[in-house]
């Protein structure tokens, strides 16, 4: 049996307005995953492997939790979400939210025209975001053993995605909640892959952490 630990990165820099300038955590950011770190050691959790992406941000969450020397994978780097958003305004003429408020609105639209085929000059297509993400996952369920993969809202949405046979509607429902630094478990039994976790955040239940509880 192959068991799959989801971790979306910490909290990063909220206020950017490029990819270069998210892609880093923020000092909460990196004090989530120092939390969910030893909320794992402290429950015996133990790692056969540990897979991140390449992007700064995630390789942050993993070293901060303790687990600095595992292995890079650029497939579950995010959705280039800043050059949507710049495709949507410049050939839709929608510009980006600039209230968090608003962001449940916009996120589905984004979602809409880019899986439909109706963005141009884009670093990826939909169907090759998705497809790199279950292939992925596919591999890693050919082995055994339990692994840890650090990622991203959108990765995570798509793995959750394929593993439920979600439609576009729904799946944008489930990025639009993806905690910072949440846990999500797989498992794969029987020659299927079933949703065991998802969204946990069970280092920041304390009262005192409430504050630290984001998905912005």
């Amino acid at each position: 049996m192959t068991e799959i630990v989801l971790v979306r990165h910490g909290q990063a820099n909220s206020a950017a307005t490029d990819e270069a300038g998210y892609d880093q955590l923020s000092d909460l950011g990196r004090q989530q995953a120092v939390w969910l770190g030893d909320h794992l050691r402290g429950h015996g959790e133990r790692f056969d492997r540990v897979i991140t992406g390449t992007l700064k941000r995630q390789q942050e969450t993993a070293q901060a939790m303790g687990y600095d020397k595992g292995e890079t994978d650029a497939r579950l780097n995010e959705l280039s979400y800043f050059a949507l958003t710049q495709a949507v305004e410049a050939q839709h003429g929608i510009p980006a939210p600039q209230e968090a408020a608003e962001f449940a609105r916009y996120l589905p639209e984004v979602m809409t025209y880019w899986e439909g085929g109706h963005l141009e000059n884009v670093p990826e297509r939909f169907d090759e975001f998705a497809s790199r993400v279950t292939t992925l996952i596919d591999e890693v369920c050919t082995g055994h053993g339990r692994v840890l993969l650090v990622t991203s809202g959108g990765v995570i949405s798509m793995i959750v995605r394929h593993v439920l046979m979600l439609d576009l509607a729904a799946t944008t429902k489930v990025m639009l909640h993806i905690n910072k630094s949440s846990l999500h478990r797989l498992q794969y039994v029987h020659g299927g892959l079933m949703l065991g976790m998802f969204n946990a955040t069970p280092h920041l239940y304390s009262p005192d952490r409430a504050a630290a509880r984001t998905f912005i």
